[in-house]
């Protein structure tokens, strides 16, 4: 058996974890059963984040070949029995939140979890989805309504979404550091200008605009700093703000009407900027990007024993959660899974005129998802991959860009950040020859950094939130020519948000 113990930064201190406590009914639980321990790994985290997916004890089988399709797929074929599942695990894993421990039986967790992973549908549990890969997990359905109703969760929570972060803002937010880019970009431009190589138009982008405070320092901040500097670059700049949430588009606009002439809201998918922005390729001197990356869809992948593993998912609701959830509704438990795919696919406006027996007004949708999505967790399983160059990582990108990060580091799992890159890959283009793009986010910055600790996927607020895999963009950003840097956040050097820079290489 083989204990893994991940928050090392925890063991020491004034209050150091009590690790052998914590392991102790966990030893006695596995003793008592006939789980065979040589396959056994107990993986100790401590999950930071209040609102998450996992339940204190969780027990994810290792499995040795990939199931069958019609499990995943729905498609007309045998599904994977009980029986066929056991016998292809090639191990297990129990998972333990060291936070969290405390709360329940340890010992008596522990044989449950065991029991409920030796079993397809396990009893106790509502399923809104079946096996798939994360990126594809109905979370991140939720997400994207969260971000298309924004206006209905803040009315019902009483709060904007910003003051959900810690602290009640964006790390981001820093008028210092906005001065400092614009100021940079100057030098570029009185550069290019002395050569008479600066074109008449100058553009900037900003993806993800939040609620348009960041554009209305950025922008108040340029027409300060212009006017000092006597260049009138002002009068030639074109501010892009782009965000796929048009009710978030549009709040952002009202913070800069002040600059209107300036500047153009453009709704875009930030996987997928070139479709819109295609336009400006090789055009802007600047690409800004602030809390974008770690909401977007990622897998999870892991090396375990030298085998490359896929972390497939399927989101839940424990049956006393939906119970309670659906009577309230005057619902059947069953009839609940039916219900929420409609909020999902609808929207809680749409959903209260379509069903307003049930719904009387959107206020009352909003309640279900908001009560959903505070129950919701997810089941995990590792399914081996049949070579790392048959997984798609990005529509231009396979799994082979993961064997740098995935050999010689040991056991290890890691995001993928399947959106962040394929959004990164589509961006880069768009740089002028002098230009860079700015990225401030949670970014890992080594792959060890996932042996020590947690990073999502969590609840913030009512979306999702994935550090990013720092290391990964790194490595793809340099091989396509590009110089790529991740630093410390110049406002608050001691945040979790680093700062992702990359341009042309020299």
């Amino acid at each position: 058996m083989q204990i893994d113990v991940r928050p090392v930064a925890r063991l020491r201190g004034p209050e150091p974890l009590d690790v052998p406590g914590v392991l102790r009914p966990v030893f006695e639980a596995l003793t008592s059963t006939a789980v065979d321990l040589t396959q056994v790994k107990v993986v100790c985290d401590w999950i930071q984040y209040r609102g998450n997916f996992a339940e204190p004890v969780r027990c994810r089988p290792i499995l040795s070949d990939r199931p069958g399709i019609g499990q995943e797929t729905g498609e007309d074929t045998e599904p994977v029995t009980t029986a066929a599942v056991q016998t292809k695990a090639n191990g297990l894993e129990i998972a333990i939140d060291l936070r969290r421990c405390g709360e329940v039986d340890l010992a008596m967790s522990v044989k449950q979890a065991l029991a409920e992973q030796a079993e397809t549908a396990p009893a106790g549990r509502s399923y809104l989805e079946p096996w798939t890969p994360a990126s594809g997990s109905c979370i991140w359905r939720f997400n994207t309504l969260y971000w298309q109703a924004l206006s209905r969760w803040e009315e019902a929570t009483g709060r904007e979404y910003e003051q959900a972060l810690p602290g009640g803002r964006s790390d981001a937010r820093n008028v210092d550091t906005v001065r400092e880019l614009i100021g940079e970009l100057f030098r570029i431009w009185d550069s290019l200008d002395a050569r008479r190589a600066l074109p008449e138009q100058l553009y900037v982008i900003e993806l993800g605009v939040g609620n348009g405070s960041q554009a209305r320092t950025w922008l108040d901040a340029f027409v300060d700093l212009d006017r000092r500097h006597g260049r009138d670059y002002y009068r030639r700049l074109h501010y892009l703000m782009g965000d796929y949430s048009a009710p978030v588009l549009e709040r952002a606009w009202q913070m800069v009407t002040h600059h209107s002439d300036h500047v153009s809201a453009l709704v875009l998918d930030a996987v997928r900027p070139q479709r819109t922005l295609g336009f400006l390729r090789g055009k802007a001197f600047c690409v800004y990007i602030s809390n974008v990356y770690d909401n977007l869809p990622t897998d999870e992948v892991a090396s375990i024993a030298g085998r490359p593993y896929l972390m497939e998912v399927r989101a839940y609701l424990r049956d006393d959660d939906a119970s309670l959830i659906a009577r309230r509704l005057g619902l059947g438990p069953v009839e609940l899974s039916t219900v929420i795919d409609r909020l999902l696919r609808l929207g809680p406006d749409l959903l209260a005129e379509t069903a307003s027996d049930q719904f009387p007004d959107p206020a009352r949708a909003v309640s279900l998802w908001r009560d959903v999505w505070e129950a919701l967790y997810m089941q995990e399983r590792y399914v081996p991959l049949n070579g790392l160059g048959a997984y798609q990582v990005a529509p231009s990108l396979t799994g082979e860009i993961l064997r740098p990060l995935l050999e010689g580091g040991g056991d290890i799992r890691m995001h993928v950040s399947n959106g962040a890159l394929a959004s990164f890959i589509q961006t880069l283009p768009l740089l002028h020859p002098f230009g860079r793009l700015f990225c401030h986010d949670l970014f890992i910055t080594q792959p060890g950094s996932y042996h020590s600790g947690f990073y999502g996927p969590s609840k913030y607020d009512g979306s999702i939130v994935n550090w990013v895999n720092g290391p990964l963009l790194h490595l793809v950003g340099n091989r396509r020519g590009y110089e790529v840097q991740i630093a410390p956040f110049s406002g608050r050097p001691q945040a979790h948000v680093k700062t992702l820079t990359a341009q042309v290489r020299d």
